[in-house]
């Protein structure tokens, strides 16, 4: 994690939102907060925390998946030995 917890909560993040993408989070919101009237003065820095929110879902998804299959070739190990016993 890039951003720190004191940062975090400094910032009044929410506890939902302090994830690996904080750091892109409190750009978003300084910024956000610095060009209040303007909405899309801060686009470059959304898509910045979008493609992170978006990067860490796939890769916690990719690692999901892997365990799954891990813990179905296990049970298959199991199965195949224990017949075989």
């Amino acid at each position: 994690i890039v951003a720190s917890a004191a940062q975090l909560a400094d910032a009044q993040v929410p506890l939902e939102q302090r994830d690996f993408c904080g750091h892109h989070l409190l750009r978003l919101l300084r910024c956000q907060r610095d060009n209040f009237p303007v909405p899309w003065g801060c686009h470059a820095l959304r898509h910045a925390w979008d493609s992170c929110q978006h990067h860490d879902y796939v890769m916690r998804m990719k690692e999901f998946e892997r365990e799954r299959r891990l813990r179905l070739r296990q049970q298959r190990l199991r199965r195949r030995h224990g017949d075989s016993e």
